[in-house]
């Protein structure tokens, strides 16, 4: 999108989360129509070490020597009112991921992802922000929710506490717009993102290292689940969309590829991919995974002019490519 498109008025963007997986290559699209960006990270390690974003961080300002990173937590109002100086747009992909690891700590899953989001969204509506995106999950639509999942869907049953402090941030970023009517508050929710720099404990990556170096890949459950993967490259562009184009208000917009697969076929992609016979040995589903997830992508293609347009196939030789780089 050109520059004069932009909605944040020649400001710079706020990105929490920024040296994150997806937060990465969004700061890395923002600048590259020319944006200041400011990152906040705290470079935890969860839910993976800190040496990948440490590595992220390290490659924006080598290549974009202006980005300003900061290093602190969303829970923290003083450096987030400091670092939210100049902000025209706030992007806000900060939290804690990762299903089955909020079992173990569901009190600081709360902490960081709802009452962080809501320290974000009031420092950025008494700071003036024009317009503010956050990260959600396709993981607050469970399993009762039928499919493909609608954003219009009640999305009350999650399956885990991840699922459910997700869902509860969308519900208190959405009482608290009401306080700022005018300022676009758009919720995405994010449907199995993978690509370059995936968190190393999700599927695609995992399973391509574990391929590549000719051991098993642990396959919950029988193969059956579907998962909505969708690559990286498609999942900015609608983030981008939403910060330029939501209109005011509190809207909630499902960026998935909209084209399922099990994950028995995931894995034979992912050997073709590689040119290895995969090894499979099976596990039983941990709690909190969902059977499937399936994204209706209509009112993002509507309202956002957005649609997903990298087949798995393609995408998987993207991480192939990145894993066989950074082995």
């Amino acid at each position: 999108m050109a520059n004069s498109d932009k909605a944040n008025s020649g400001k710079g963007v706020l990105v929490t989360g920024g040296v994150g997986f997806i937060g990465y290559h969004v700061c890395r699209a923002l600048l590259a129509r020319g944006d200041q960006v400011t990152v906040v990270d705290d470079f935890s390690d969860a839910p993976y070490p800190r040496a990948y974003k440490e590595r992220n961080a390290a490659d924006l300002v080598a290549e974009y020597p202006a980005i300003r990173v900061l290093t602190a937590c969303v829970t923290d109002p003083t450096a987030m009112a400091a670092a939210m100086e100049g902000a025209g747009a706030v992007i806000h992909l900060a939290g804690l991921a990762g299903v089955r690891p909020s079992f173990a700590d569901p009190a600081r899953y709360a902490r960081v992802n709802v009452e962080g989001s809501a320290t974000v969204y009031e420092l950025a509506r008494e700071a003036g922000v024009s317009r503010f995106a956050f990260a959600s999950s396709s993981s607050v639509y469970g399993n009762a929710t039928p499919l493909p999942a609608a954003e219009s869907a009640p999305a009350m049953t999650p399956e885990s506490p991840y699922a459910a402090s997700k869902r509860a941030a969308e519900l208190v970023l959405e009482t608290l717009s009401r306080q700022a009517p005018a300022m676009p508050c758009a919720a995405l929710r994010f449907f199995t993102v993978y690509g370059p720099r995936q968190r190393p404990e999700m599927a695609i990556t995992l399973f391509t290292r574990a391929v590549l170096a000719g051991k098993p890949i642990t396959l919950f459950g029988d193969g059956s689940m579907r998962r909505d993967f969708t690559h990286v490259a498609d999942i900015v562009p609608g983030v981008l969309a939403a910060l330029d184009r939501a209109p005011a208000g509190f809207r909630a917009y499902n960026l998935g590829s909209g084209a399922p697969v099990d994950l028995d076929a995931l894995i034979a992609l992912i050997g073709r991919a590689t040119g290895h016979a995969p090894a499979v040995e099976h596990a039983p589903v941990p709690r909190g995974d969902v059977d499937a997830t399936f994204a209706d992508v209509a009112r993002a293609a509507t309202e956002l002019g957005w649609t997903p347009r990298i087949p798995l196939v393609d995408g998987l030789r993207d991480v192939v490519d990145w894993v066989r780089a950074h082995p």
